[in-house]
């Protein structure tokens, strides 16, 4: 935490120039001295690269990670005037809305989920409730309070008796419910998938929660084009809203493989944003199958 509050000072009294400045030391570092991470971007840029990485590749991917974390500091506090954003799927994301029962925002730790703050700047109605693990939830709020302590950020833990209460008054207020869906806690079935030509596994709760209360989902990226320039997907997923409860099971299967191939084009689209640093392809013996 006094790592992350020198950072913030030094990008916000000096700048975001000086504060890159100080990422390309941090990322030799961790490609020097990070051998698993190391391992773990080696594997995945073969995929998506289709040949072997360089070590300039594996700077490259490091970098990138850094780079969207230091940007954090900046959208956080709202300095949206930094940087240039364009924009894919909005007017899809308003029509989902404007039923007015909110909406599930898949997103993955592919580019940056903080850079959808950036439409707060066009429309102050635009809220995002974020919904992740007790022990996320802390380290999030720890991080916010860090960076600016007046940042509000609307966090629903996961693993309390009243979380899918809480979720569903969010949803019905016309909230954004949003949700990390690329890696699962341990206790999650699992559902087989191809990625980057290999089988791979994704968590089925997500889904499976968003069919229970009968929403629509979108998936969402904000794929770091370089410089100060990002680019927000947001891609129509499912609908769960219709769907009969004995269809379920079939529903949610249809919405992870949309979600896994969004993953696989949005990998390809933008390599160095993919920042899963461990084995993600796995086999994992959790891939059952789960009534829903």
């Amino acid at each position: 935490m006094l790592m992350l509050r020198v950072m913030t000072w030094i990008s916000l009294r000096l700048g975001r120039r000086a504060g890159r400045l100080v990422l390309h030391p941090i990322a030799g570092y961790f490609l020097l001295f990070a051998p698993a991470s190391r391992r773990a971007s080696s594997a995945y840029l073969r995929r998506v690269l289709a040949r072997p990485p360089r070590w300039r590749d594996l700077y490259r991917h490091i970098f990138t990670f850094a780079a969207t974390i230091h940007d954090r500091v900046y959208l956080i506090n709202r300095r949206f005037d930094l940087f240039e954003f364009e924009v894919h799927g909005e007017e899809m994301l308003q029509r989902l809305l404007a039923g007015g029962k909110g909406l599930f925002l898949m997103g993955a730790h592919l580019g940056s989920f903080e850079a959808i703050r950036a439409l707060g700047r066009k429309d102050t109605d635009f809220r995002v409730a974020m919904l992740m693990h007790e022990d996320n939830a802390r380290k999030i709020n720890a991080m916010l309070a860090a960076i600016n302590p007046e940042a509000v950020q609307d966090i629903i833990g996961l693993g309390h008796i009243d979380s899918m209460l809480t979720v569903q008054q969010r949803l019905d207020q016309g909230c954004i419910v949003g949700m990390l869906a690329d890696r699962t806690p341990g206790n999650d079935t699992l559902c087989p998938v191809r990625i980057l030509g290999a089988d791979a596994n994704l968590p089925r709760g997500p889904f499976r929660m968003a069919a229970l209360l009968r929403r629509p989902v979108a998936f969402m990226t904000g794929l770091y084009l370089g410089g100060n320039r990002y680019a927000i997907h947001f891609d129509r997923l499912a609908d769960f809203s219709t769907v009969a409860r004995g269809e379920r099971d079939a529903a949610v299967e249809l919405a992870i493989t949309r979600y896994a191939a969004l993953l696989d084009q949005y990998c390809r689209e933008a390599p160095y944003n993919w920042f899963n640093f461990f084995d993600f392809w796995q086999a994992s013996a959790a891939a059952t199958a789960s009534p829903t």
